[in-house]
């Protein structure tokens, strides 16, 4: 098979490169190992109930009526040529962050933020907004830079490190690879994404948003092929020959694009042995999830918040626990907390945790069976102790692990947000492979679609006549 452009993955960024590049007439074939699209923020239907994977919340809210710089999710509807209303992205009421010795309520947009922060914290709210200045434009995310601490410039900004904590806490749970810290250009990314601009949800969920992506695709003249994986990468003369598939036969391709991840491309490739090792280690960063199904909704238990994000006892620490399940912080989301006005079914809590991807990796069968069922018991207790008793109302209960998430995208070590080392630029030693999605750098779902939308941008359509970004 023939193409002008290979696509490997079709999660975000996949189904956005290919949906960008196929919109101006390029012939785009995108390879999925699994038979369902969607990677790291997909869909199942398990028992009768259909569950989200991945999506806490749609990051970077659109105000109706927002008038102002273009702003990440403008960016989308125009690259891709969609109508707003077409992803049926709902506010969330608000969310907040808990730990022992305070708690601190925000909403989309930073009023509410700064307020809570001069109730709580008096002496701290200049240098809030100080932050907020600094953070207000977007860095430009394909740029090459050296790692910048991010703790380090926020000693200039806040002198609490309780507040500190608690600032950058919901920030690295939803997209530091880096153990306890994340890079200054990161940090501002992710500041304005959740903070300033703030959450909100597809009505049916990412469903939504994954069915409009493939639809559009397909539309524009675009091949979607499930159940394809790519067993090899045969490399000739510093460039992709070809995509040996692991069913038999081959694409080739003008360029090839890869939301793998920047390891796991890497591997693929046939001269992989003959390749240097790079910086570029597998992330430590993994997680535990569980789900429950409720028999009503959350408000009628007394839980009002669209995502909380909590840490129990002294400091918040982001990095990979000793014990094979942390509940000493973790992120409660339930999606019919978000201003819908039609509930969404079924009526679902979930809540995540960091966990030791070695020690899930290292369980025989029926150890990992019996771990599941001792994590699910440590993050009830642990949820409640923030909710309230909600446990008795549970229809249902499913969980994922490390495992579970090397198991459909492939990352080593479950790491969901890849390795800490990026390549922002999206280049590799080949002439003729770029990488997108996680890898890339720019992470959650609104990332992840301006990710494909950049690298398609960057070294396709500006190479060949087409619209720049």
């Amino acid at each position: 098979m023939r193409c002008d452009v290979a696509i490997i993955g079709a999660g975000m960024s996949g189904l956005a490169a290919g949906l960008r590049l196929a919109q101006f007439g390029r012939s785009v074939v995108i390879l999925e190992r699994h038979g369902m699209w969607g990677g790291l923020n997909s869909f199942y239907k398990k028992d009768g109930y259909r569950f989200d994977v991945g999506l806490h919340a749609v990051t970077n809210a659109l105000s109706p009526g927002y008038r102002g710089p273009r702003i990440p999710l403008q960016r989308i509807y125009r690259q891709l040529r969609l109508d707003p209303d077409l992803f049926a992205l709902d506010p969330q009421g608000f969310s907040m962050t808990v730990f022992d010795d305070a708690t601190l309520r925000f909403s989309n947009g930073l009023e509410l933020l700064t307020q809570e922060i001069a109730e709580r914290f008096p002496g701290e709210v200049d240098g809030f907004r100080l932050l907020g200045e600094r953070c207000a434009a977007y860095p430009d995310s394909m740029v090459e830079r050296p790692f910048v601490s991010t703790r380090a410039i926020l000693a200039d900004f806040i002198r609490d490190p309780l507040l500190v904590d608690m600032i950058l806490c919901p920030l690295l749970y939803y997209g530091s690879a880096h153990e306890n810290d994340v890079d200054f250009d990161q940090f501002k990314i992710l500041f304005n994404s959740i903070y300033r601009e703030g959450f909100c949800r597809p009505k049916e969920g990412v469903r939504r948003i994954l069915d409009v992506l493939v639809s559009r695709f397909r539309e524009s003249g675009g091949r979607l092929l499930r159940s394809t994986a790519v067993e090899a990468i045969e490399v000739r003369d510093r460039r992709v020959a070809a995509l040996r598939l692991e069913a038999g036969g081959v694409v080739s391709a003008d360029v090839v694009l890869s939301s793998a991840g920047l390891l796991e491309t890497m591997a693929l490739r046939t001269d992989a042995d003959r390749v240097p090792p790079g910086p570029e280690v597998p992330g430590e960063l993994s997680f535990v999830e569980t789900i429950w199904v409720l028999d009503r909704p959350a408000k009628e238990l007394g839980w009002e918040p669209s995502v909380a994000f909590f840490n129990r006892g002294s400091g918040f620490s982001w990095r990979r626990p000793e014990v094979f399940v942390d509940d000493t912080s973790g992120v409660i989301c339930c999606p019919g907390n978000y201003r819908h006005d039609v509930a969404p079914e079924p009526v679902v809590l979930r809540a995540t945790h960091l966990a030791n991807h070695r020690a899930w990796f290292s369980f025989d069968p029926p150890a990992y069976d019996e771990a599941k069922r001792e994590a699910l018991k440590i993050s009830e207790s642990a949820v409640e102790a923030i909710t309230g008793p909600f446990t008795s109302h549970a229809l249902y209960r499913d969980m994922f692990t490390p495992k579970t998430v090397t198991k459909f995208t492939g990352h080593r070590n479950g790491a969901v947000y890849g390795t800490p080392d990026k390549r922002r630029t999206g280049r590799t030693d080949l002439d003729n492979l770029f990488l997108c999605g996680t890898d890339q750098g720019f992470v959650g779902i609104v990332g992840a679609m301006l990710s494909g939308i950049a690298i398609a941008n960057a070294y396709v359509l500006s190479a060949k006549g087409g619209e720049g970004a």
